[in-house]
């Protein structure tokens, strides 16, 4: 049983959530009784997205358990759990589910050895990288308190554990599949993240844009074939997708305003098959990140024009012209509602006082952001909260660096801090709006 450090005297701003010690105290019990446990069997057992068969079961066990009514297999494997408890607003929680397919390379007892096949058949060892095991965890810890003082709140509770956050599509399946119709319309929808770049026990958040579009591109740079030791004789792919390479870097550097914010990088440039033979097509792989709409559109279209004024300079005909593909369903940017976000703010910072600051945004991508996309235009808020272990962290700051953090084979968290944090944050939240209503306006 651990406690950070808080401003308890800030708590008499809330007058209807309960005092940050006692909530705070419960959730550190039930850490001790219930959710460490409950971690460690999610963090040993991951499951890739749109496969979190296992898992989503026992999301839905849990809530179950604690008094809720579930739905399960809703947007594929996501669970739904609802408790009605009076007059009020309708408050939603989200926790996503899936692991990546990547390899755990960690000291801890219970590290991941699963391999298993992805939804295309591929098979790969799986590991809960970016530390969604303790956003489950934390959304049940939640669940739990709120289900067992319902005298402190009123008004309707929606939790839902999402697929396929790591491949942008769980929220889009969740909601298609009627997340909005068929249960009680969010007025307000919050989330966290446990984050690697932040040493435990702190939180940051952003208001407005605080993660970017991410648009995939695939880009296809047709030529025509000739041998090596005749390349007059054909139009090269390699060097037209070379070109087009460079001239992409100006997108950004000459066609944005400064004070917009934008990303395009290619990952991958591939094409050919041997030293001596100059190949009839190169495919390049790019990704693509912005915050808004209107600089979103600028980037896309002018991928599609510098390729395609390349390939005209290069002399190559109306029908060898490169093929761009985007991704159709890709990741918007999360916008945090501003009202709701000054006011989730100033409740984490009564509970937390100066562990909490505002952030600047970033250009990694959530699908979070999808709930605050509908024609419903509800408000979302998202907040970060740190996971780096503490003694890890003074390490590498000590020699000036960041420890492994989400996405590394490397990294885990400080899963008892980052789970009873965002636990009580999150639930801190939820009694502020349930008492004193969604704040209006600032919606994008």
């Amino acid at each position: 049983m651990r406690r950070f450090l808080t401003a308890c005297a800030f708590a008499a701003l809330i007058p209807f959530a309960a005092p940050a010690q006692e909530l705070g105290e419960a959730l550190d019990a039930d850490w001790d009784a219930h959710l460490q446990g409950l971690y460690e069997h999610f963090h040993a057992n991951p499951e890739l997205s749109f496969m979190e068969v296992e898992t989503a079961a026992r999301m839905a066990e849990e809530l179950r358990s604690a008094g809720y009514e579930v739905t399960e297999q809703v947007g594929r494997t996501g669970v739904v759990a609802v408790m009605e408890n009076g007059d009020g607003p309708t408050i939603l929680m989200r926790a996503d589910m899936d692991g990546l397919p990547m390899e755990e390379d960690t000291p801890l007892d219970f590290a991941s050895t699963v391999v298993a096949e992805d939804r295309m058949g591929n098979t790969h060892p799986v590991m809960h990288a970016c530390a969604h095991d303790t956003h489950m965890t934390a959304l049940i810890g939640s669940a739990r308190w709120m289900a067992d003082n319902r005298g402190a709140w009123s008004g309707t509770l929606v939790l839902i554990a999402q697929p396929a956050e790591e491949v942008g599509l769980g929220a889009y399946a969740m909601l298609a599949d009627g997340l909005y119709e068929r249960f009680p319309t969010p007025d307000a929808v919050i989330s966290h993240h446990t984050w690697g770049y932040m040493p435990v026990g702190e939180i940051r958040y952003v208001p407005g844009f605080a993660m970017a579009n991410v648009d995939t591109v695939d880009l296809y740079v047709r030529g025509i074939g000739a041998h090596g030791a005749s390349p007059h004789l054909g139009r090269d792919p390699v060097v037209i997708g070379s070109q087009i390479v460079m001239q992409l870097q100006t997108l950004v550097s000459r066609e944005l305003s400064p004070f917009e914010t934008g990303v395009v990088t290619v990952g991958a440039f591939n094409a050919g098959s041997k030293h001596n033979i100059i190949s009839d097509e190169a495919h390049l792989q790019i990704t693509v990140r912005s915050y808004t709409d209107e600089v979103r559109e600028q980037l896309l279209s002018g991928i599609e024009r510098v390729a395609r004024g390349v390939a005209m300079a290069a002399g190559l005909p109306d029908a060898l012209m490169p093929v761009m593909e985007i991704e159709e369903t890709y990741t918007p940017a999360v916008y945090n509602d501003p009202a709701l976000s000054t006011r989730a703010g100033e409740v984490l910072t009564a509970r937390f006082g100066e562990r909490v600051a505002t952030a600047d945004p970033v250009t990694g991508g959530e699908d979070f952001s999808r709930y605050g996309r509908t024609d419903e235009d509800v408000p979302i808020f998202m907040f970060w909260v740190g996971g780096a272990p503490m003694d890890v962290w003074a390490e590498y700051q000590a020699r000036g660096e960041t420890p492994p953090a989400n996405h590394s084979p490397f990294f885990y968290p400080d899963a008892e801090g980052a789970v009873t944090v965002a636990a009580e944050g999150m639930t801190a939240i939820a009694l502020d709006l349930f008492e004193n209503g969604v704040p209006d306006g600032g919606a994008q």
